[in-house]
């Protein structure tokens, strides 16, 4: 029998000294059937010099890759030309600058195989310094070499702090997802549900967050308690970059929640019309901040919330994300 195919992609930026290891936590991959999809994004170092330099050795190991480059054209553009060239039953997703563990994506698979019900699967992730050492967090995410001394050991560690779905069937729900996004890189994902949402853009600028947001509309996300994957953590890190994030957030949200006005619910998973209705008196306001209701509400469940709380606390979230 067949083994399923499964297309890796790499969107790859400025990334010379890392891009080889990457590629290579690909090619010692455990899991054999697979296709390797690379799109350099315009570049300005050596980074599409160095994926050139894998070439043959990646022929002799997947059964076949694509390897491209182009003027910089952005994330999403990039992502969006990746997928298109996806022929795999499965994607995985890993930056050029990551590591994938030898058995990530058999383990993955597996799971995904025997549980038709899940469209994304995803494990813990260690994390390693610009020189590929595996290093910890402490409580202000700032690389400690003393694992004792560390506040957070994984990924997941930090996570865990706001995010308590990991152990539960909360895990990748819409409801959850829209107070941000927590899951870890490193996921495995059904194309046919890939398929159904909308491309990538750059109206919604946190790419991670709003793929799985929409994903989060169709299949059910599982994380396995294991590390599958080695998240590098240096000075480039564009989460650090906080003014940035907050304006991507707010701008991502926005953007979802002109998406979720024009959604079937009836073809949605029914945690995401719960979701919507809780947000319902912002939408017939206009201006139809789901994540801040919800907010609110989850601080004020003992009682009714009024239309004249809705108003000034409308006002209130509206003037600070407005400017965006």
């Amino acid at each position: 029998m067949k083994e399923n195919l499964v297309s890796v992609i790499i969107p790859a930026y400025n990334h010379e000294n890392y891009v080889q290891e990457t590629i290579n936590s690909i090619i010692n991959q455990t899991y054999q059937n697979i296709e390797l999809i690379i799109v350099d994004d315009g570049s300005s170092d050596s980074t599409w010099q160095k994926i050139c330099a894998l070439e043959d050795k990646c022929k002799e190991r997947f059964c076949n890759i694509s390897f491209e480059t182009q003027e910089n054209e952005g994330t999403c553009a990039t992502l969006n030309k990746l997928l298109s060239k996806a022929q795999g039953e499965f994607v995985y997703f890993i930056a050029s600058d990551d590591i994938a563990k030898p058995e990530a994506i058999e383990i993955e698979l597996d799971f995904l195989k025997n549980n038709p019900n899940y469209g994304l699967v995803v494990g813990n992730s260690e994390i390693i310094d610009y020189d590929g050492k595996i290093c910890y967090w402490d409580k202000k995410r700032n690389i400690e070499y003393n694992k004792n001394k560390a506040k957070y050991k994984t990924f997941v560690d930090h996570a865990k702090v706001k995010n308590k779905y990991f152990d539960n069937e909360k895990f990748g729900t819409y409801s959850t997802l829209y107070m941000g996004n927590y899951i870890p890189n490193g996921y495995l994902i059904r194309k046919n549900v890939l398929d159904k949402i909308p491309k990538f853009t750059t109206k919604a600028p946190l790419e991670d967050w709003f793929m799985m947001l929409q994903l989060s509309k169709y299949t059910k996300f599982k994380y396995i308690d294991k590390i599958l994957f080695s998240y590098r953590w240096h000075g480039k890190n564009a989460i650090l970059n906080k003014e940035k994030i907050q304006k991507f957030a707010a701008l991502t949200r926005n953007f979802e929640s002109q998406i979720i006005q024009q959604l079937d619910l009836s073809s949605s998973r029914e945690d995401v019309a719960q979701t919507v209705e809780n947000g319902a008196l912002y939408k017939k306001k206009g201006i139809p901040y789901i994540f801040e209701i919800l907010k609110y509400k989850k601080y004020h469940t003992e009682k009714e919330i009024t239309k004249k709380e809705i108003k000034l606390f409308n006002v209130k979230i509206f003037s600070k994300t407005k400017e965006f």
